[in-house]
């Protein structure tokens, strides 16, 4: 998290569970208690999709996760999970395909989701 996104307020409409809003710099009183914090930074970087999955699922119940995805957002963070969304090439990505060709179900469910975040105005 960058000093630059201490300020923003989400911009993105949120699909999960309703998270209180907080801004990134009152979390600073919370920092030690965050996922983020408490998990390597490996995890949120991985070229695993298994990992990802795992630090999307822990960013669920994080205070700042709304305001986390808008900074990241704003700021178009290159690859990482912010906010409990997969960025890859600065896009958000339903979920990390493993290396090599990947099956057309997977293909098929990965156009299903998109058109899913499209049609929500999250992508």
């Amino acid at each position: 998290m960058s000093p630059a996104g201490l300020a923003v307020r989400p911009t993105a409409p949120e699909t999960g569970p309703e998270t209180p809003d907080i801004d990134l710099f009152d979390a600073l009183t919370i920092v030690d208690d965050l996922p983020c914090r408490i998990s390597g930074e490996d995890l949120w970087f991985s070229d695993q999709p298994a990992d990802l999955e795992r630090a999307k699922a822990l960013c669920g119940d994080c205070p700042i996760r709304r305001t986390c995805l808008a900074g990241a957002m704003e700021r178009r963070e290159y690859c990482g999970v912010w906010g409990g969304e997969i960025f890859d090439r600065g896009a958000v990505i339903a979920r990390k395909r493993p290396r090599g060709r990947p099956s057309k179900a997977d293909l098929a469910r990965d156009a299903e989701l998109a058109a899913a975040r499209t049609a929500a105005g999250v992508a």
